[in-house]
């Protein structure tokens, strides 16, 4: 499974940190020089979620984002207790 957002399509993407030196002109200097440019990965903050897709649950991998949007539609907290009076109520 690549890491990439199942619902909005966000994946690591690829740039460059630059490194500089000198003083702004606003300060008075002469301006801000780039003496470094390294390349380095931009990552999503992807989770691992349970999610309802086509009315089934199955785990996915979401960002962060998506699930703050409310793209990301969990199924209903299972109940794991037994009690006697929800038997009767079936029957």
């Amino acid at each position: 499974m690549p890491r990439e957002c199942h619902f909005t399509g966000k994946r690591t993407s690829s740039g460059r940190k630059l490194r500089y030196r000198g003083k702004a002109k606003y300060l008075g200097g002469v301006g801000k020089k780039i003496t470094g440019k390294t390349k380095r990965t931009f990552r999503p903050n992807i989770q691992n979620v349970v999610a309802l897709i086509d009315g089934k649950p199955q785990r996915v991998k979401a960002s962060a984002k998506a699930i703050r949007m409310g793209l990301v539609v969990k199924p209903p907290k299972r109940k794991y207790t037994y009690k006697p009076e929800q038997a009767e109520a079936v029957e």
